[in-house]
């Protein structure tokens, strides 16, 4: 290949018709490209109108990917002016379908690392060869056994990886060229994809225990010593060692699993938002969570934190949880518990009625909870009678059914605002409009981790923290749930996806500050918001 299509095959440099004359000159692309120069601007111009002209979702996010294989700051610089239409397009909900069809739309591996658990000895080498000599500063990892609303997806899943870097530079301005997209094929469970014979991961089924454990104890050796200055990201992990993993890790090296620690941190904005409007303390609330999977925990866990942060002890705090999975509310003695769930079982001499409380009606009944949150994937399980039995025992309840794509939703938000009279405060896992009741109009706020991981990991980056810790988490929460104006009425408890650029700014600096003060950086730093204007990339020639 000679030089100058050499370079218009590199995304990271291809400027393609924006190429001035003296740059063609320079790199001998003298008529390699028609002879009009054009600016960033009339390039997006272009690139959005043949965006718009695709008719479904998938096939706008296939035009997207070949933009972005070709012209990453172009990509960039579109996806930054089309921010809201554009994340559910590259991110969820549309990425579920390119994960289903990974196989008959493959084209190239758009820079990611597969890391097979049959060949453990190539690890490092998968990462140097993927890494193809960048200065790598974040790697998102996933093994896709347990991606949200799908389950296991194998090596089709690293698409996750790839959209979850994109929003961290859309959002954050992470430099496109510091990411790594990393898929741990350990085989999968799903019988669909080991009887397709196009499937490109592993045909066994998952490997777990030791074999598994070692594998990513080498990945974990393999990034620290290539990229010693990186964020290793974890993504859907399946809930058997999502949580193990980020207990081995999480003390040791800067680390972040979206899933726990992500989703439990957007959901405490969310809760803390909700009580800048009710005017309520978060130490008097009564948490029920339905489905007690990986989020289910990592929410639990992250808010029964922030309780013992200010001021319960830590068996105080417990008592203000219930947990409710498929077997109903977790029980001391309910069998093959996570260790997890652990933390947050309950009595049965706490009730006189404990044998009955295997459905999520009879819990609320029994205790009365003031903020519910909705995991489960259970379409509909936020019954109108349900949520009506809730509201008659607390002023402003608090109602987060987070499940997505939309089918799986435990309720709509529409439906909590009219069955709760106006009074519920809401946050849903996917976009939701604004919803008209008798006169007022709600806005109905996103618990989308993608409002607080871009933040996080930029701020973590910036600031070359050693260890993200639960202090940084909450200063985060409390950044992101201040933001919104709590007395005007409607008021959404979260802020809105459309002002994701400029709250992540805030929350990077929030987190970069609680890292330096912390004496947790590896550089002598004192100044977020230097750090993260020295270290941020923006989509410009």
């Amino acid at each position: 290949m000679n030089n100058a299509q050499a370079i218009l095959k590199n995304p990271f440099i291809n400027k393609g018709t924006a190429f001035s004359l003296a740059e063609r000159k320079q790199l001998n692309l003298t008529g390699a490209l028609p002879a009009v120069v054009q600016t960033i601007e009339e390039q997006a111009q272009q690139a959005y109108g043949q965006f718009q002209s695709k008719e479904k979702p998938l096939e706008k996010r296939i035009f997207l990917m070949n933009l972005f294989n070709t012209n990453r700051t172009l990509f960039y610089y579109l996806m930054g002016q089309h921010i809201v239409e554009f994340m559910p397009i590259v991110y969820d909900p549309v990425v579920a379908e390119s994960i289903e069809q990974y196989n008959e739309l493959f084209i190239q591996p758009q820079e990611a690392a597969f890391v097979s658990i049959d060949e453990p000895n190539n690890v490092e080498a998968a990462l140097r060869n993927a890494a193809s000599g960048h200065d790598i500063r974040l790697v998102v990892v996933t093994d896709a056994e347990g991606i949200l609303g799908m389950g296991d997806w194998g090596v089709n899943g690293v698409d996750i990886a790839i959209g979850k870097l994109m929003v961290y530079t859309a959002a954050a301005g992470v430099d496109p060229s510091q990411v790594l997209p990393v898929s741990i094929d350990a085989g999968t469970n799903n019988q669909a994809l080991l009887t397709d014979p196009l499937y490109l991961g592993n045909r066994h089924e998952r490997i777990y225990g030791e074999r598994y454990y070692q594998l990513i104890d080498k990945f974990v050796t393999a990034v620290e010593k290539l990229f010693p200055e990186s964020l290793l990201h974890f993504e859907d992990f399946g809930r058997s060692n999502a949580a193990n993993i980020l207990e081995k890790y999480q003390d040791k090296i800067l680390t972040f699993n979206d899933d726990i620690q992500g989703t439990g941190i957007v959901v405490l904005a969310g809760v803390l938002g909700a009580m800048n409007i009710s005017k309520e303390r978060i130490t008097d609330q009564r948490f029920l969570t339905f489905g007690a999977g990986t989020a289910g925990v990592g929410i639990a866990q992250q808010l029964m934190d922030e309780l013992i942060r200010q001021g319960l002890s830590a068996s105080e705090a417990r008592k203000h949880f219930y947990l409710v999975d498929q077997q109903g509310l977790l029980f001391e003695d309910t069998p093959d518990l996570t260790p997890g769930q652990k933390l947050f079982v309950r009595s049965r001499n706490e009730f006189a009625n404990s044998e009955q409380l295997t459905n999520l009606a009879n819990v609320v009944k029994a205790v009365h909870p003031t903020v519910m949150i909705g995991t489960s994937t259970q379409p509909g399980a936020f019954t109108e009678e349900i949520i009506k039995e809730m509201a008659a025992h607390t002023e402003r309840p608090v109602i987060f059914p987070l499940s997505n794509p939309t089918r799986l939703a435990e309720a709509t938000a529409e439906e909590l605002i009219k069955w709760t009279k106006g009074k519920a405060l809401v946050a849903t896992g996917i976009p939701a409009a604004d919803v008209e009741y008798n006169g007022v109009t709600y806005q109905i706020g996103q618990a989308n981790n993608a409002l607080m991981y871009p933040g996080v990991g930029f701020g973590a980056i910036a600031a070359t923290g050693k260890v993200i810790n639960g202090e940084t988490l909450s200063a985060a929460s409390h950044a992101l749930g201040g933001i919104v104006d709590a007395t005007l009425p409607g008021a959404a408890v979260l802020p809105p996806v459309a002002k994701l650029q400029a709250f992540s700014q805030t929350i990077a600096e929030v987190v970069a500050q609680s890292i330096i003060d912390q004496g947790l950086s590896k550089e002598k730093l004192t100044d977020a918001k230097t750090a993260i204007a020295q270290t941020k990339w923006e989509a410009k020639y």
